[in-house]
């Protein structure tokens, strides 16, 4: 049996050790003066032990360097401390074993890794022998996992040697090469790195590309209906496709790889702040209407085509038919939509979404190259804010009163941004214009706001305008003009009443005076020419002076709303994001001013109130349970490796005596029934230890300025008791705020990221 081997999110307490580049050891102060002989350094003293550090040694830190490259690839089942153990021979009970550095598998593949290193470069005599000696647990390996691993389908089995500082010579790669086992130096694995901190899960694929290029991998088999055609003399093929197969049969030449063998490498290496966007726009259910291109080798496709109802001539129009691609890894080589692709890995998405792919085969390399420098610098596409900016040029005399309506609000936002009396000087981004902490407010933004129904055009049926809204005037010019005037005085007296709050713009502390933020007020602005409306003011009849009287009074109350949200309230208004975050602060927002004027209450507010007081306690209790459990598995992981898990040395030492006198008490009354101590602490038990063990847990579980004292930066988990308390009896009969909700929405994601969640591991 295979030993030491764990699913992958039973490791998370062991991924943070190993992605340190240092260890920790807390030990009793009686055993300092040998701790210091043996290499390691004082890091901090406590009443009862003293913390301990030291710089992981070249060997055990390119070990933790492999196993955290492949946790962060996401593989099912990992090796766990100190590496796993195989038997030599599965069939005999005493069987000798052999140790594995690094071990990893999943349906597809399982891979055994060695690493090998030194201090200086040079050659390693006993190479040949390391190599034969694992070649030989190939075949155990695979009986043993076949048997301890069942799946449906064979598993490839992948041996590779991770190298530091060794050098090697022809011969010794050609041994590796006969045995069939991959190797991979310094280099590769800072590609590597870099690569997965941008991508994600989604970089396992890449490595497997490298290490089983063209192996066949039976449940990578797709078929897809295509239309094949014939451009630049190659035939290629227009299908849709899950980013889920597609991730997997994928592969990027990157430049920054600098392999000797990859000299048709023509693709930069992904930008991870372009990717995030995207990553953004994926989860806001947005689509991507254009092709993602790429080159199908000829070996690994078979296109079959079926009847036509019509003959359409020439095969260059198009032919129907099933494409099937063989299943392997490295068998599609992206030309370009690498970022499009790339962004659905981790998504929830990945599997049932689909990117449209337009795939050439047996495209040679060098006119790989040459489609992705076309692609890439002779198909320039135009910027959707220069779209905007040239909207108001191109269709300013448009008969329709719609499209007119769009050239106007075009119009309107770049003089808002030129004039030197407007809140948005300077501060709206040009299709030339880069962004900064104050110019950060987008004229897509503004304008997808503006051009809604409510404000030019107050109802449409069947595309035709029977209603005209409160900002028109009639003709271009007096439409244009009233259109400034108002929103130039809406904005600027919230702006005026909240002035310390809009001048930081994107910069720390700011949020108004940016996209989310200047949405909201524009929504407010649409909803309170609604409600005077219903309440029988007819601002199409009025001048702009009058029109801009009727809102003041809720403009000036929306300012000081605003100003008075606390440095805490800031930060949640500005962290709620997208259209559901626009939402939610447009609502929040129509509360405030339903409190100063009662008659105000736009449709839906109400139920949006509702809906969220019932959803709040619910929230929150299954927020304070989760938090529950990552405390206690973080605090006993923590304190097990180290004190010590052997024993009762992290209980006496690591668990303060009155807790375990309580702790014990609890397991007594109950006769044990829930096992082991372990599961009789209760939440407010993990603040006392992290402060009886604050050298251990400040790192991870202290919140707030690190200045601060450990009572302030551990006096979140008090407040995460009270709420509990709260919301876990029924008969309190109690609701917490939304601000409560949102103070306990940011302990769970900042405890979230703190642990090492998926969200760091993929950053």
């Amino acid at each position: 049996m295979l030993e030491n081997v764990e699913q992958r999110e039973n490791l998370r307490g062991l991924a943070r050790a190993k992605r340190r580049d240092f260890e920790t050891r807390t030990v009793h102060p009686k055993l300092l003066e040998e701790a210091l002989a043996d290499g390691w350094s004082l890091y901090k003293e406590q009443k009862t032990s003293v913390r301990l550090r030291r710089k992981k040694l070249h060997g055990p830190l390119l070990e933790d360097r492999v196993w955290s490259l492949l946790y962060k690839m996401s593989f099912d089942h990992m090796s766990s401390e100190r590496g796993s153990y195989l038997p030599i021979n599965p069939k005999l009970k005493d069987s000798p074993r052999s140790q594995i550095d690094v071990l990893s598998l999943d349906e597809d593949v399982a891979i055994a890794i060695e690493c090998k290193s030194s201090e200086k470069i040079g050659r390693r005599p006993q190479f040949q022998e390391e190599i034969a000696k694992l070649a030989l647990i190939r075949e155990p390996l695979s009986q043993t996992i076949r048997a301890q691993f069942p799946c449906g389908s064979k598993r490839q089995i992948i041996l590779a040697m991770f190298l530091s500082n060794i050098s090697l010579s022809e011969n010794d790669k050609t041994r590796a090469r006969e045995a069939n086992i991959v190797l991979f130096d310094q280099q590769d694995l800072d590609y590597y790195e870099t690569l997965v901190s941008h991508v994600g899960p989604a970089g396992k694929y890449q490595l497997l590309a490298d290490m089983i290029p063209g192996k066949q991998i039976p449940g990578l088999a797709v078929r897809v209906p295509a239309i094949r055609s014939k451009m630049g003399g190659f035939y290629c093929y227009t299908f849709s496709i899950s980013p889920h197969f597609l991730l997997k049969i994928s592969y990027v030449s990157h430049r920054s790889k600098g392999k000797a063998s990859d000299v048709s490498t023509y693709q930069r290496m992904l930008s991870k702040s372009r990717l995030l966007k995207i990553r953004e726009y994926i989860k806001q259910s947005g689509i991507f209407p254009t092709n993602i291109v790429l080159n199908l080798e000829s070996k690994r496709v078979r296109f079959e085509r079926v009847q036509q109802q019509i003959d359409i001539g020439a095969e260059d129009s198009g032919i129907l038919g099933w494409l099937d691609i063989k299943p392997s890894f490295k068998s599609a080589w992206i030309i370009d939509g690498q970022h499009r692709l790339f962004a659905y890995s981790g998504q929830e998405k990945t599997v049932k979404s689909r990117v449209s792919v337009l795939a050439f085969e047996g495209l040679p390399p060098s006119e790989q190259a040459r489609l992705f420098i076309d692609i890439n610098a002779k198909q320039k596409s135009v910027k959707q804010s220069l779209l905007q900016e040239l909207y108001a040029e191109l269709h300013w005399d448009a008969d329709e009163p719609q499209v007119r309506v769009r050239a106007i609000v075009s119009k309107a936002i770049q003089d808002l941004a030129s004039d030197s009396e407007s809140p948005f000087y300077q501060r709206i981004q040009s299709a030339d214009s880069g962004k900064d902490p104050i110019r950060c407010i987008s004229l897509t933004s503004i304008y997808s706001a503006l051009e809604k129904t409510g404000f030019h055009v107050a109802k449409e049926k069947h595309g035709q305008v029977i209603e005209y809204g409160p900002l028109w005037d009639g003709e271009n010019i007096a439409t244009l003009k009233r259109t400034v005037y108002v929103l130039k005085n809406w904005i600027g007296t919230i702006s005026d009443r909240a002035l310390n709050w809009w001048d930081k713009g994107a910069g720390e502390g700011g949020g108004l005076a940016m996209n989310d933020g200047v949405i909201t007020c524009i929504n407010i602005l649409r909803s309170v020419f609604q409600h005077c409306e219903t309440s029988g003011q007819k601002l199409l009849h009025m001048n702009n002076d009058e029109v801009f009287e009727c809102v003041r009074a809720y403009a000036a109350a929306l300012g000081d709303y605003l100003a008075s949200l606390s440095e805490e309230d800031r930060k949640r208004f500005r962290d709620l994001r997208g259209i559901q975050g626009q939402t939610t602060r447009t609502r929040r927002c129509q509360k405030a001013l339903h409190d100063w004027f009662p008659t105000y209450n736009p449709p839906g507010l109400l139920k949006f109130l509702e809906e969220e007081k019932a959803q709040t306690n619910m929230k929150a209790k299954e927020i304070v349970d989760r938090i529950e459990v990552t405390l206690k598995k973080t605090i006993l992981e923590e304190l097990k490796r180290e004190i010590g898990g052997e024993g009762s040395e992290w209980w006496t030492v690591g668990i303060p005596k009155n807790v375990r006198l309580k702790v014990t008490e609890r397991f007594e009354q109950d006769d044990g029934k829930r096992g082991s101590k372990e599961a009789y602490f209760e939440l407010i038990d993990y603040r006392k230890i992290a402060l009886e063990n604050w050298g251990i847990f400040e790192e991870l579980l202290g919140y707030g300025k690190k200045t601060e004292s450990k009572d302030k930066r551990t006096a979140w988990m008090a407040v995460l008791n009270e709420k509990r308390n709260l919301v876990s009896h029924i008969s309190s009969g109690v609701s917490l705020s939304i601000e409560d909700l949102s103070q306990l929405q940011e302990y769970d994601q900042w405890l979230c990221n703190k642990i090492g969640g998926q969200t760091e591991e993929m950053e």
